[in-house]
Formats: structure tokens, C-alpha cells, sequence
């Protein structure tokens, strides 16, 4: 009876801090809404400049060669707009617009929000491809946890196997990986099997696709998460079908089930709930990890950043990066702890 009730008050928690989750988001989105209808439009951005700039604006419709650089970067609740001239006397203004109002942003914290602004906005994909670095992140990390879960099982089956071959192969197999630095094995899949092997990447896709050199550093990178996941992943499953009583397994025999169907129809069932947590969070590692393909070039948030620092000299570009990371790792956080909550929920 006690235990009833117990479920009954976590469900009707659960319930609680769920709608009032959904009560915040509500409250943000109708704030996000009202914002951007009140965000200057980008006409009233460009007319802010100055006399002289204008000039020069008028001077560059009718002639052949241009005098002024505009840039003008909108996000959802804020813009951002600079003008930049050439010549012996080069002029410099920038604005950021914001609920109803225009701001000069030439120094101090307008210059610093302009940044910020222009730097998400670049990243976000300048508005061509929306979340590209974001989008290849999470899609390399979903892609390298669903071949880490399906090969990290079979590892553990074959750790726990009573085969001893088998079970010293697939746990050498996980200590080399769970030994050595994902970024050597990345190098090592990227750079040293090429070379070995007498292969290139980019040889996968076709001589004249002009993306094969990202499309083979993406495989070269999926290989590499994916075993490297393979072997985190196995000990979470070990450790999940090592956790059910072997008093299981004794009656699953006594009714004579082989060893594949107790652990198909049995074990890895009761395992799965068990497996949740720590695959979840494995996800989290594996999404964070992710940044480490700047090393060979590929185009996610770590990638894009650093480019942008170089053509901007500024290092506040990693401010952008590091929030977007942190916007998506909540993301999945608060999901995975729904997920938790729903699969413990009557243990």
C-alpha cells in the first residue's frame, strides 16, 4: 500500500513540474513573440547610418565601384547592422536593434552585443543553412550512439561469453578504446589508415563532388566515434545484464531455454530500463565530444568558430559557440530526464 501511494505521488509531481516546465516555455515563446514583432525592420536598420555615409550608399547605386560594405544579420528578437567604407578616409558605424529601439554599437557593450549577434548569426549558418554546425553535431553524435549501442551489445555478449577466445578479444577490444584518447583514434582513422592502406577519403564519393573531402573526413569521423562509443557503450550493457539475478537464468535453463533465448526474451528486456541513465549520458559525453572534428577540418559549431575568430581577430567568438553547446546539451538533458523518469517510474 505504502509503495501505491509513494507512485501516486511521484506521478502527480511528475505531472506538476511538467506542466509548470510547460508554463516557462509557453511564458518564453510569447516573450520571444512580442520581441521579434517589435524588432526593427532592416529599412529602419540601413537609415540610421550618418549624412555622410548615406552619401556614399547614394554614390555606390550609381556607380560602378563600391565604396560601402553592409552587413546586416537579423536573429530572432535582435538585428544587427554595420557599415563599413574604403579610402583614405574609411568610416565605421555599426547599430543593433532591439525591442523598438536602435543602438549604436561602435564601443562599450553595444559594440560587444553587436559582436555577439554577428558572430551567432555567421554561425547559425549566415542564414543560408540554418544551424549547420549545429545540425552536423548532433548528426554525427545521434549516428555514432546508435552504431556504439548496437555494437557496444554484441561486445558485451561476447565479454560475458563463456567462450574464452571471444570474451579476451572483445575485452581487449574495449580496453584499447576505452584506454586511448578519442582524438588519436580519430587521427588515426583519419590520417594513419590512408596512409597504410594507400586510400583517400574524398575516393569514396565522386571526382567531381566538390563536398567529398567533407564527406570523407564525416565518415572517417563516424568510424571513429562509432568504435569508440562501441566500447563505452558495451560496459553499460555488461553491466546492465550482470545486474539481473542469476536466479533468471537458472529458471529460464530449468525450462529449457538455450542461452540466446534467455537473453533475448528475458535478460536484455529487463536490461534495456536499467541501460537508460548511462546510455543518456553517454549521449551527452559523445554530443560534447562531437567539437573534436575541428581537428580535421569538418564544419560543426568548434569548426565554424574558429574560422570566424580568424577572419575577425576576435576570440569573443567562442562565447556564441560555447552557449549554442550548452543550449543543445539542455535540450537533450531535459529529454533524457523525462525519458529516465518515465522508465523508473514504477520500480
Amino acid at each position: 500500500m505504502k509503495t501505491f501511494l509513494k507512485e501516486l505521488i511521484d506521478i502527480k509531481n511528475w505531472k506538476k513540474k511538467t506542466k509548470i516546465t510547460g508554463i516557462v516555455v509557453l511564458g518564453l515563446f510569447a516573450l520571444c513573440v512580442i520581441l521579434a514583432l517589435m524588432k526593427p525592420s532592416e529599412a529602419d536598420m540601413k537609415a540610421q547610418a550618418s549624412e555622410e555615409m548615406q552619401e556614399l550608399l547614394k554614390k555606390d547605386e550609381t556607380g560602378t565601384r563600391k565604396r560601402v560594405t553592409v552587413t546586416y544579420n537579423s536573429l530572432i528578437i535582435i538585428n544587427y547592422c554595420s557599415f563599413s567604407s574604403s579610402g583614405a578616409n574609411a568610416l565605421s558605424e555599426k547599430y543593433v536593434g532591439f525591442a523598438g529601439h536602435i543602438f549604436r554599437a561602435d564601443e562599450g557593450a553595444g559594440k560587444f552585443t553587436g559582436q555577439m549577434v554577428n558572430y551567432t548569426y555567421r554561425m547559425l549558418g549566415s542564414g543560408e543553412n540554418i544551424l549547420h554546425g549545429a545540425k552536423l553535431t548532433l548528426f554525427l553524435t545521434t549516428l555514432s550512439m546508435v552504431i556504439g549501442v548496437a555494437f557496444g551489445t554484441v561486445l558485451a555478449l561476447g565479454k560475458i561469453s563463456k567462450n574464452k577466445v571471444i570474451s579476451k578479444i572483445c575485452s581487449s577490444y574495449i580496453f584499447f578504446f576505452r584506454g586511448t584518447p578519442l582524438m588519436i583514434q580519430l587521427f588515426v582513422v583519419y590520417y594513419t589508415l590512408p596512409a597504410v592502406f594507400g586510400f583517400a577519403w574524398r575516393d569514396l564519393f565522386s571526382a567531381g563532388d566538390e563536398q567529398a573531402v567533407y564527406k570523407g573526413a564525416f565518415i572517417a569521423a563516424l568510424i571513429a566515434y562509432g568504435l569508440n562509443s562501441g566500447a563505452y557503450c558495451a560496459e553499460i550493457v555488461r553491466a546492465a545484464i550482470q545486474s539481473i539475478e542469476k536466479g533468471q537464468h537458472e529458471a529460464a535453463k530449468a525450462l529449457g531455454l538455450s542461452y540466446g533465448q534467455t537473453m533475448k526474451l528475458i535478460i536484455l528486456p529487463q536490461s534495456v530500463r536499467r541501460m537508460v541513465p548511462p546510455v543518456c549520458n553517454e549521449f551527452v559525453m559523445m554530443l560534447k565530444d562531437a567539437s573534436l572534428v575541428f581537428a580535421i577540418s569538418l564544419m560543426d559549431i568548434t569548426t565554424i568558430s574558429k574560422n570566424i575568430m580568424t577572419s575577425e581577430i576576435s576570440y569573443n567568438v567562442f562565447l556564441p559557440a560555447l552557449v549554442i553547446y550548452l543550449v543543445i546539451t539542455a535540450f537533450f538533458t531535459w529529454i533524457f530526464d523525462a525519458i529516465e523518469k518515465k522508465f523508473s517510474l514504477y520500480e
